[in-house]
């Protein structure tokens, strides 16, 4: 047999590697979870670099999150900084306009399109899940 000729520790080294292949799998299957969503509202947002946040509107939340990390990214100028910020999470559905600030919207020349990643992160700063909004 084949394992006659394996040496003792190479059962601990392939439950090793399982073991961290199923961690990793596990993690990632979670952090791409489908039911975690975001919505939101560009209504009342001041036509150039309001500070405040926009109302976002969550759902699928996973169990454990603690933190909410919001980022903005102007797909059409990716490089430009508007930042985002971090709300504490207590189980609430919506996040309300000014919860954190940021460099809101204000394109130089016609319409830019908008990307918003959320990340629900656990009390170590662990990322459970991710959504975006376009």
């Amino acid at each position: 047999m084949i394992y006659d000729r394996w040496p003792p520790q190479m059962p601990i080294r392939i439950a090793a590697i399982l073991a961290l292949l199923v961690l990793t799998w596990g993690s990632s299957l979670h952090a791409q979870s489908s039911s975690f969503t975001v919505d939101l509202s560009w209504e009342g947002t001041a036509s150039c670099f309001d500070p405040r946040s926009p109302p976002f509107l969550l759902s699928g939340v996973p169990a454990g999150t603690k933190t909410l990390k919001f980022v903005m990214k102007d797909i059409d100028a990716p490089s430009y900084p508007h930042g985002g910020g971090t709300v504490v999470y207590s189980g609430q559905n919506q996040i309300g306009r000014g919860a954190f600030s940021y460099k809101g919207p204000c394109p130089p020349q016609g319409q830019h399109s908008y990307q918003w990643t959320l990340e629900a992160q656990d009390g170590t700063g662990k990322t459970l899940a991710v959504a975006t909004v376009t």
